[in-house]
């Protein structure tokens, strides 16, 4: 039994050891897996994230973009049916011309358009905006130009192309100016867009727009524009030729590089940056507009994020390791202690024995001495057996405190952590960074409501809603300048055939004129009063010092205002949208003594 038990204690610390390296392969295979599944999370994170920072960033450009063309828009149309357009148009004075080259000046400052011209018949520049300049387009024959060409065969036309004077990039907004079904001419507004682009850089992606031929015709990068994402065939390039829309640009593919969802460009030091692209159409003809997001930055908080969980998870496995690893050596002392014991106890046992032997043999006068002194030794044995079970429990003790009082000293911690109900101290980086990639996740849909680009189709809206968003719009700036609106709906369940958003642009329209008038005023006031049913009318009506009598006869003409700073365009835009609703907006006479509008809707 005896070989047993020592072929037994000696197969343990074996078996202690294989245990201990199993251990650690375990945990090395657990580190390993983990370090692959972070790798593969925080490349999928960084693209998810880049993606959707990408698509933010490409609808909200895009809304810039439509913002800009909406605007400049309107201008070919309300110059259409500008008197001094026509009058140019219909006869051979040059005195009219003159005349026109000055107010296409001021309004080229005013609206920041870059060029405004007039083409007759023939296509020959007859006014232009910039008259003054070297460069004027006075006396140029546009005729090969395609938007005069769509202009005169469909109406109007837009085309994005390099000036043939001025050499700049810009888009050309034509729109034909007939009399009696003839053509007399076309109206050209060119548009350039360099501070929108210069905004666009302001971001941390690039933004790049291209035409139906790849050709990048704006982009927040200036080395970018007039290149292309993809090379051109040599039928593109000969039509691009022929058009004379690029001059003579080469039109030189990027250097990109497609790897699956990824777009790598090198950069002019032989580096590379990886994007992720999103693309949003937009109303220009042909046109896509395309946001390239870096994804180095996300993919370096991604890779923080996994090193930061990777750190934690080393360190749980290498506690792991360190506790198994512990645990051996306290059993291996523990077992070494217990043997050394055994010998011992044999040794001395053996002594006794041979000791009382000799004693025996002693004269029968010695027995009680005898017997004395083999107690005493026995005492003896048990108290140095003792000694030596405390000196190894003190050494055992001690091997035990360290981790015990680490432990308690982190629980101690963590429970007074929990009792200043402070627990962000125990979460430390890993909650920081979790809370960091909560916020961001929060935008968006801040601009969905502002990236619809077309005015909704017509059709039934809540009379009460609409002076309900109005107010939600102005009411505030009334309720600062002191002023009291007083509300008067008949039919408070009544509908209008409209579409809500214009109908409060021109509600809004209205109480801010309104609001303008009465500066000044004393106990200002407002009345919305909405009645009848066939059509719906409603009164908007102030006690401002109302309209000069001298601005009534052409009130809703565009670029007509009594104000020093106003376009003259608010109640033009306002007469045109009621007429697409099939209502009306007129000037009446104000109960209050100042100005008021009438607007007649038809009911839904």
């Amino acid at each position: 039994m005896l070989a047993e038990a020592d072929s037994s204690r000696a197969t343990r610390p074996w078996l202690d050891r294989r245990r201990l390296l199993l251990a650690c392969i375990v945990g090395s295979l657990i580190l390993l897996l983990a370090a692959l599944a972070l790798t593969r999370w925080a490349a999928d994170h960084a693209r998810a994230d880049t993606d959707g920072e990408a698509r933010q960033n490409a609808r909200a450009h895009a809304s810039l973009l439509e913002s800009e063309l909406q605007k400049f828009r309107l201008l070919p149309r309300v110059l259409t049916e500008f008197p001094d357009v026509r009058l140019a148009l219909a006869g051979d004075s040059d005195a009219a011309s003159r005349r026109l080259d000055r107010e296409l000046e001021q309004l080229a400052t005013r609206t920041d358009a870059a060029v405004i011209y007039v083409l007759d018949r023939d296509g020959n520049t007859i006014a232009a905006s910039n008259w003054r300049a070297p460069t004027s387009f006075v006396g140029q024959n546009y005729r090969f130009r395609p938007y005069f060409r769509g202009a005169i065969d469909r109406g109007e036309a837009e085309l994005f192309a390099l000036g043939t004077v001025s050499g700049r990039p810009g888009l050309y907004l034509a729109r034909k100016v007939a009399a009696g079904g003839d053509a007399l001419g076309v109206v050209v507004v060119k548009v350039e867009f360099d501070r929108l682009e210069r905004r666009w850089s302001d971001s941390s992606g690039a933004t790049l727009v291209t035409d139906d031929a790849g050709v990048i015709i704006m982009a927040s990068e200036p080395t970018w524009q007039f290149r292309s994402l993809a090379p051109i065939s040599t039928a593109g390039r000969a039509r691009l030729r022929e058009s004379r829309r690029y001059g003579e640009r080469s039109l030189a593919p990027l250097p990109v590089r497609r790897a699956g969802g990824d777009l790598g460009i090198r950069t002019g030091d032989g580096g590379e940056t990886l994007y992720r692209m999103a693309s949003e159409r937009i109303s220009l003809p042909g046109t896509t507009l395309h946001l390239l997001q870096p994804l180095d930055p996300r993919q370096g908080a991604a890779n923080a994020t996994a090193r930061v969980v990777f750190l934690v998870l080393l360190i749980l496995v290498g506690a792991a390791i360190v506790m198994l690893l512990r645990l051996v050596e306290r059993q291996t002392i523990r077992q070494a202690a217990h043997e050394a014991l055994e010998r011992e106890v044999a040794a001395r046992t053996e002594d006794l024995s041979d000791a009382n032997d000799e004693l025996k043999q002693a004269a029968l006068r010695q027995a009680e001495t005898d017997r004395r002194y083999r107690a005493a030794r026995e005492e003896l044995a048990q108290a140095s057996r003792l000694g030596s079970i405390g000196q190894i429990t003190a050494g055992v003790a001690h091997e035990i405190n360290q981790p015990v009082a680490a432990i308690r000293t982190f629980a101690e911690n963590s429970l007074r952590y929990l009792e200043r109900d402070d627990p962000a101290k125990a979460r430390g980086n890993l909650t920081t960074i979790i809370d960091l990639t909560a916020r961001v996740g929060a935008i968006t849909n801040e601009l969905r409501n502002f990236a619809r680009r077309q005015p909704a189709p017509l059709g039934p809206v809540a009379l009460q809603s609409a002076i309900d968003g109005t107010l939600l719009l102005i009411g505030d700036r009334l309720r600062a300048q002191g002023i009291a609106l007083d509300i008067d709906i008949e039919d408070p369940s009544a509908t209008v055939y409209a579409d809500r958003v214009r109908l409060e642009q021109v509600l809004v329209n209205l109480l801010q004129n309104a609001a303008e008038a009465l500066h000044g005023t004393a106990s200002p006031r407002i009345t919305i009063r909405a009645h009848g049913d066939a059509p719906l009318v409603i009164d908007i009506c102030d006690n401002g010092p109302g309209v000069p009598a001298d601005l009534v006869p052409q009130l809703f003409t565009p670029f007509v205002t009594g104000r020093p700073d106003g376009l003259g365009l608010g109640l033009a835009i306002a007469g045109t949208i009621m007429a697409e609703f099939g209502g009306s907006l007129a000037l009446i006479p104000s109960p209050l003594g100042g100005a008021g509008f009438r607007l007649e809707l038809k009911p839904a």
